[in-house]
């Protein structure tokens, strides 16, 4: 029997899920860890902490579905991108905690270089923004605060990756230092219409070159898992970040196909197709995935705030004991009041770029309660992708009108917030029969380079349809709340 092993390292757990040879996700383990906050604007991860996780859920999952490492065919890796570790090259020990693609810490680095000019040299070789989003500051970063760093870096005794590499290389017992494109074009660091680091950027930066991994295909040969770690050798053959993992899993391989996933943060990617769209409305150009050495390509807007405003209603305002009860909550708010959240708690994303804002509500009274700033979180999620939809639709004015949004992610159970996000959108919007599209796009890679599974066209005749979200609101409801939510993020904006 065909059985592949979905590694999801995301930002807030570890997951490993065992799908078989109808694509279907079966047994799964998952384990939280945890995130610290050092600074204001500032969050890592303990690397080592996540290894662990990779190396309990795994055996977890196994045990669950009663099969053996030597059962496993192939594993395919999908993760948190952007997020950064260094590790010692001979002892394989991380210099310092991972830098979290959340943390803020080089905002005014970032802020400076783009008073210098750089900021067309980067948009031109990455397709991104100067931004601390991105990895390559948080690299530098590390190489100027932590004793020694730099020098070990150029003499080639430190390596750099994101999650994936630093998994790999674990999984590999140190033989194999490697990413894929999807997570390389996400570094800052990488060239994506010619395919490679780029040195230019990398002298800006100052970053040794010698600490960067190959980059392969999203389908390859990443190496082979040490038998000591899980008790077999197993072949690692797909790996794509969390938000292109998700672009595969949606079968979002046709121009014009979009998808949403809400997790931690909202991420829409839009297929573009063999050939990158510079935005003119700040969205990001990046790598969809990359097959036998030709990418493609598409056009993506990041919130950095969806499923993290429910965790702050929980873990912050203490108004709801889980996630769950968000929805419930929401529904008992009073119509007449219209608070509106504009969740910038680490500044805004997509396409406003501004990482020096802060959060606020707008329409607060003396009724307003736990139930109102329920609802006023679930749409701040619905505003804040309709952003990203006017940009996408502003780039690509020709798009399908017949387009539908295909959306994933642990929000997206939440038919009330999916109901909203098809009103205030004016968009059909979708939920597949799988909602596991990131680790099943890691999987499906992992299982068709392992000839197990399908190539693109059958993969996304299997696409089935759970429930279709209609819009519903008048428009002009529709057009007088979205003017609202303008409003309030121009006034943080100024504020």
């Amino acid at each position: 029997m065909t059985h592949i092993l979905a590694i999801d390292q995301g930002t807030t757990s570890t997951r490993a899920i065992l799908f078989g040879a109808d694509m279907v996700p079966g047994a799964m383990a998952q384990e939280e860890f945890a995130q610290h906050y050092p600074d204001n604007g500032w969050v890592e991860h303990d690397p080592r902490e996540i290894w662990q996780t990779v190396r309990r859920t795994v055996p977890a999952a196994l045990q669950k579905a009663g099969r053996a490492p030597a059962d496993v065919t192939a594993i395919g890796i999908t993760n948190q991108r952007e997020t950064v570790v260094v590790w010692d090259r001979e002892t394989g020990e991380p210099v310092h905690n991972a830098i979290v693609w959340q943390d803020r810490r080089t905002a005014r680095w970032c802020h400076e270089m783009k008073e210098q000019g750089h900021e067309e040299l980067v948009t031109q070789k990455t397709g991104l923004l100067l931004d601390p989003y991105f990895s390559s500051t948080k690299l530098a970063w590390i190489l100027d605060n932590v004793d020694g760093a730099r020098d070990r870096a150029e003499a080639g005794r430190l390596l750099f990756g994101t999650i994936d590499s630093y998994l790999i290389w674990k999984l590999t017992g140190g033989r194999s230092h490697v990413t894929d494109a999807t997570n390389a074009c996400r570094t800052m660091l990488y060239d994506i219409r010619k395919g490679g680091w780029s040195t230019s950027l990398c002298e800006l930066l100052r970053i040794p070159m010698k600490m960067l991994p190959e980059v392969l295909d999203s389908a390859a040969e990443f190496g082979t898992t040490d038998p000591e770690v899980f008790g077999a050798a197993v072949p690692i053959l797909g790996v794509a970040g969390d938000q292109q993992a998700a672009t595969i899993g949606q079968a979002c391989f046709a121009p014009g196909m979009a998808k949403s996933t809400y997790g931690t943060g909202c991420f829409a990617l839009l297929n573009t197709g063999a050939e990158p769209v510079q935005s003119a409305h700040r969205l990001l150009t990046t790598i969809a995935y990359q097959f036998d050495g030709t990418p493609t390509y598409a056009l993506e807007g990041s919130i950095f705030v969806a499923g993290a405003v429910v965790q702050w209603l929980r873990d912050g305002l203490k108004i709801i004991g889980a996630a769950s009860e968000t929805q419930p909550l929401a529904e008992t708010a009073d119509p007449a009041q219209r608070l509106i959240l504009v969740p910038a708690f680490t500044g805004l994303g997509a396409p406003y770029w501004n990482s020096d804002v802060r959060g606020a509500v707008f329409g607060l009274t003396r009724n307003s309660g736990p139930a109102e700033m329920a609802r006023a979180a679930l749409e701040s999620v619905g505003f804040q992708t309709r952003d990203l939809m006017e940009a996408m639709h502003a780039d690509l004015p020709d798009q399908d009108s017949d387009a539908v949004l295909r959306v994933d992610g642990g929000m997206a159970v939440s038919d009330w917030t999916m109901q909203f996000l098809a009103d205030i959108l004016n968009l059909p919007v979708d939920r597949p029969e799988v909602t596991e599209t990131t680790a099943l796009g890691a999987a499906w890679l992992a299982g068709m380079k392992a000839g197990v599974y399908p190539g693109q066209e059958e993969f996304a005749r299997h696409w089935a349809l759970e429930r279709q979200f209609d819009p519903a609101m008048p428009e002009e409801e529709r057009e007088a709340r979205y003017a609202a939510w303008k409003r309030a993020v121009a006034a943080v904006q100024s504020a």
